[in-house]
């Protein structure tokens, strides 16, 4: 009997890893089949992620299934939140891929309460402040970068971008989204 395996693929802010699956007796039987290193590195003074050596990562750990004859059926990509790449038209990366502990969003969190109150934007989200919040790292592009944001044709979090160069689709996950400070989960808008 040919096995059915499903590949997850686990990025932290430290390193990553595949980690291949299949039943075995009714049992779950999982192999980490790939590791990588990762982490920001200083570009012009910020702390950035390097995607495409991610991407190439993630190439990498399919190989790795591949010689090994253990061909998932499907696969999964999940990162850390808040972190997010801006595209254009044509679904390429405007600007660096910036990282949450990156400076910054310093001050950001008062501009983006010139807009809204922070108990209002509570309200709506139910999540707590963080300096480093998606919505606080998108008002920092507005007011640092404003040439990228009137580029930016879309916005996909960093699992979702993974997915999307493997894909050709660009949608954003549910739950990830949850934690840019953006969604308001009562109304799932």
């Amino acid at each position: 009997m040919e096995m059915t395996y499903y590949l997850a693929v686990d990025i932290g802010a430290s390193s990553g890893r595949h980690m291949l699956s299949h039943l075995e007796d009714g049992k779950l039987v999982l192999e980490e089949i790939y590791r990588f290193p990762n982490g920001m590195t200083e570009k012009n003074g910020h702390k950035v992620w390097d995607v495409e050596r991610l991407f190439a990562e993630i190439l990498n750990g399919m190989k790795q299934c591949a010689r090994l004859g253990k061909i998932p059926h499907s696969m999964g990509i999940d990162t850390w939140a808040v972190d997010f790449v801006l595209l254009d038209k044509q679904g390429h990366v405007l600007g660096k891929t910036a990282g949450y502990r990156d400076r910054r969003t310093e001050g950001m969190d008062l501009k983006v309460y010139e807009r809204i109150s922070r108990e209002e934007l509570y309200r709506r989200t139910g999540i707590q402040k963080q300096i480093f919040n998606t919505v606080y790292q998108l008002m920092a592009v507005k007011e640092k970068q404003p040439d990228i944001l009137s580029q930016a044709e879309s916005f996909l979090m960093i699992p979702d971008y993974l997915n999307f160069l493997l894909t050709g689709v660009q949608k954003q996950e549910y739950t990830n989204a949850t934690t840019t400070q953006l969604v308001n989960p009562s109304e799932r808008t």
